[in-house]
């Protein structure tokens, strides 16, 4: 008789039933639901009250840590065979075009503002709207002291790039099997995204406290702060993502794991962190340098 369990002879990966991704959907309810206390308040609970938030982040980081785990431990058992590869591939090129997109939004809301200003300024002045006219009137913003482009913007682009460059490094020598140079060069660009990160915290300690971008008497000031903060701060969560991703594969690294032959988790990360270099050059360009 047949064994009912023998594994079937084909090159697809039919995963088994996994806890993983009910319990991130839920937790990642709970740290949003906890996000609406801690920012205004509900279910009774004050403002301010952030333990819900940081409950739900526990279980996502822990969720995180065990679905992944399972996915190294898959490839580990070769059930990762070449048609699967191709999946993950496909799956990871698909997962960058939609952060493309993602981001494609806050550029066409930041070009919708600083292009076409002009004609803004005939919205009625009615009743929510009464400031909206005179808030798209002018571009920059008259009033407001913005962010000198060519200070920590440019050291945080020469960072990244620097990273860029190192990441390549390291994944080049990997391909070759040069595991030495592969962590070297792989911990350097661990380095260079926390410095990004921690430039990038200082340049927002800097704008706070100088109070830069809401002038109250600006009445487009609060246009410019929202996008300048959603789109320079969604790229920075982006690095921080990267960073704990390339952080891991270092760790795996050290660990013995990885070959030239077979190192996707490597290279998809090293694929999300040009991604992200190439999303703060047009930030960096546009949001800095060209309209800012």
């Amino acid at each position: 008789m047949a064994d009912a369990h023998a594994k079937p002879h084909h090159d697809y990966h039919l995963v088994d039933p996994s806890p993983w991704p009910l319990i991130s959907s839920m937790a990642a309810v709970v740290m949003f639901i906890g996000a609406v206390i801690w920012m205004k308040g509900l279910f009774g609970l004050a403002a301010g009250t952030n333990w819900v938030f940081f409950i739900g982040l526990a279980i996502v980081l822990f969720a995180m840590f065990g679905w992944w785990s399972d996915v190294i431990k898959e490839s580990k058992k070769g059930d990762h065979t070449p048609v699967v590869s191709i999946g993950l591939r496909y799956g990871m090129v698909l997962f960058i075009a939609s952060e493309v997109m993602f981001f494609v939004a806050f550029f066409w809301m930041f070009f919708d503002m600083a292009i076409f200003n002009e004609s803004r300024a005939i919205i009625p002045e009615v009743g929510n709207w009464m400031d909206t006219g005179k808030a798209w009137s002018t571009w920059p913003p008259k009033g407001v002291e913005l962010l000198d482009p060519w200070s920590l913007p440019l050291l945080n682009t020469v960072i990244l790039l620097l990273s860029g460059t190192t990441v390549t490094w390291a994944h080049h020598a990997l391909q070759v099997g040069d595991r030495k140079a592969a962590k070297t060069g792989l911990l350097i660009t661990v380095l260079l995204g926390v410095l990004f990160t921690g430039v990038q915290a200082y340049e927002y300690h800097h704008i706070i406290h100088e109070h830069l971008f809401f002038n109250e008497n600006a009445a487009n000031s609060k246009l410019y702060g929202s996008i300048f903060f959603m789109a320079t701060g969604f790229h920075g969560f982006h690095v921080l993502v990267g960073t704990i991703f390339l952080a891991v594969c270092l760790l795996r690294l050290q660990l013995g794991q990885m070959t030239p032959q077979k190192h996707f988790g490597f290279e998809a990360a090293a694929w999300y962190w040009h991604f992200v270099d190439v999303v703060w050059l047009f930030l960096f360009a546009f949001v800095y340098v060209t309209f800012g």
